[in-house]
């Protein structure tokens, strides 16, 4: 039973982080920089935050915690930052190619590095079982296949259907920009590995990832800061902001946009918590939540008519490729 609510709550959170970008499409006369910029305030601190705050036992404090391990900090904090950039590049990939396949491209790479390298570069790769690793390859294998539908499309879709689903469609720089967001983004599960030890003994085992998550939050935070406020500067979009009558509408979107987000990590954490008899799958937990946002993304892809036009065929090999990954998510429990 706890099985099946750990996973139940990872994949109701997988559910509401690919719904985040449909709130961001009812904001209405803001530049990418601003909107990316107050959404991320949601996201990537109130948020998380809020969340952390679940963690702290009566009579402690996240001060104090952080504090306690400096090495620990600075170390989630980096990997946060570095995640930051994939999280810049990320938006980029679904400009390029689409919620769909630029969610799949990127999720993917960021699945098998953040699944292996997180527990390597921390000293645990002994937990790198050969369940997870067969777990991960098939994970891998079913977004390899959701990309080659995405080629398929490409190459038989007219360019006026492209862009009538996808405005800024190209998929070779779509592509490039996918890769390098899924390896920077990577680094949100290397940051959680880094940040394992910082919680309390008292900590529900449900809540023990949350403080680590507010410190890669944070400092992805910095980093998209930074660039937006570049952006605004360059684009001169600070105007944005003080537009009162635009502020009531966009901020609600902004702020739905950033509790849909940052519920994936926050699902992670509490079925993290019921998988606890479980080490494989807690393990391979990282794998589990990306390969849902892939299945999830696509659904949405659909919903949002991205596939609208393909052939039978492509279809038939998108049904596939989401089918392995659905599969992969119980597959290292049963080996």
């Amino acid at each position: 039973m706890e099985l099946f609510i750990g996973m139940a709550i990872i994949a109701a959170g997988a559910f509401a982080q690919s719904s985040s970008y449909v709130p961001i499409n009812k904001i209405k006369k803001w530049s990418w920089e601003t909107f990316w910029l107050v959404q991320g305030l949601f996201a990537w601190i109130l948020f998380p935050l809020l969340g952390a705050f679940l963690a702290v036992p009566e009579g402690e404090s996240l001060t104090a915690l952080f504090a306690s391990d400096p090495n620990a900090v600075l170390f989630t904090f980096l990997s946060g930052a570095m995640w930051g950039v994939g999280g810049l590049t990320f938006g980029l990939s679904m400009r390029y190619l689409g919620v769909a396949l630029g969610q799949s491209i990127a999720l993917g790479t960021c699945s098998g590095l953040g699944a292996i390298l997180g527990p390597v570069l921390t000293g645990h790769a002994h937990d790198l079982t050969s369940s997870v690793i067969i777990g991960v390859a098939v994970t891998l294998a079913g977004i390899a296949i959701i990309g080659v539908a995405g080629a398929m499309k490409a190459a038989a879709l007219p360019e006026e259907e492209k862009k009538a689903a996808v405005k800024d469609f190209n998929f070779g720089k779509g592509i490039a920009v996918a890769l390098l967001a899924g390896f920077m983004s990577a680094c949100f599960n290397i940051g959680l590995s880094f940040g394992a030890g910082l919680h309390w003994e008292g900590t529900k085992e449900i809540f023990l990832s949350l403080p680590a998550t507010l410190l890669v939050t944070s400092g992805g935070f910095v980093t998209n800061a930074c660039y937006c406020l570049y952006q605004n500067a360059r684009n001169r979009t600070f105007g944005d902001y003080k537009d009162g009558s635009l502020w009531g509408t966009n901020i609600v979107f902004c702020a739905l946009a950033g509790l849909l987000w940052y519920s994936q990590f926050f699902g992670l954490s509490l079925g993290k918590g019921f998988l606890a008899g479980y080490p494989v799958l807690i393990t391979f937990s990282w794998c589990i939540l990306m390969a849902l946002n892939v299945t999830f993304s696509n659904v949405w892809g659909i919903i949002l008519k991205e596939w609208k036009g393909v052939s039978r065929k492509t279809i038939a090999v998108l049904v596939a490729g989401l089918a392995v990954l659905v599969s992969s998510t119980f597959l290292p429990q049963l080996l």
